[in-house]
């Protein structure tokens, strides 16, 4: 009898996990369409800013643009912003190796490749702050300068909502809110965060290259 019982209860576990996992694998597509939507969202917001910058640029003789007074305004500087570039993208390989270290149910290489996503988009924001504090424009002193700060203050913004939430899926991650099999929270981070440094390549080229 007693036999019968525990049976019973392991097969109600057993069907309880098994309408979970039914469940889990009916929304994940569900939900990864709804992000990816989200970040397409995303795309169509920069892509107008972009064409906007496109547009002003085009509109004026020479750029740098040359201020009222007669003095063209300098570029910005490349090698800084060069070497600022390469720790975000640094950041997209170690997010690349912490997703792939969780799908190979490594946790300690993904804690420690998170660690480094997360200290290298913080490092990357510092940089910003600091070049924000020596380019040779304003936010108001020309078109170039509004543009500047407009396109990379908006990518700053989700670089730190990144950072937040890579953060967050750190602490959840350590406890055990996701699993070798159910981690859409870890996949839709990554995506984000890979997001981020495909926009910023757009914006390196836009203003340090071009």
């Amino acid at each position: 009898m007693a036999v019968s019982a525990i049976n019973a209860s392991h097969e109600a576990v057993h069907a309880r996990y098994e309408a979970v996992d039914s469940l889990y694998r009916e929304t994940r597509d569900i939900r990864l369409l709804g992000f990816v939507l989200f970040l397409c969202s995303d795309v169509v917001l920069f892509s107008m800013f972009i064409f906007a910058y496109l547009y002003l640029r085009n509109s004026v003789p020479n750029w740098p643009p040359i201020t009222k007074g007669g003095v063209q305004l300098p570029r910005f500087d490349v090698a800084f912003a060069c070497i600022n570039s390469c720790v975000l993208f640094g950041s997209g390989a170690t997010m690349h190796f912490a997703m792939e270290s969780w799908k190979h149910l490594n946790k300690a290489a993904f804690n420690l490749w998170m660690i480094a996503t997360i200290a290298l988009g913080i490092g990357f924001l510092s940089g910003q702050a600091y070049e924000y504090q020596h380019v040779p424009v304003t936010w108001t002193g020309s078109t170039m300068g509004a543009s500047f700060f407009t396109l990379t203050g908006m990518h700053g913004f989700h670089v730190f909502i990144g950072v937040i939430y890579l953060i967050t899926l750190y602490i959840q991650a350590n406890r055990g809110v996701y699993t070798g099999s159910k981690y859409f929270g870890l996949t839709a981070g990554t995506l984000y965060w890979h997001f981020v440094d495909v926009i910023w390549v757009a914006l390196f080229f836009l203003f340090y290259l071009w």
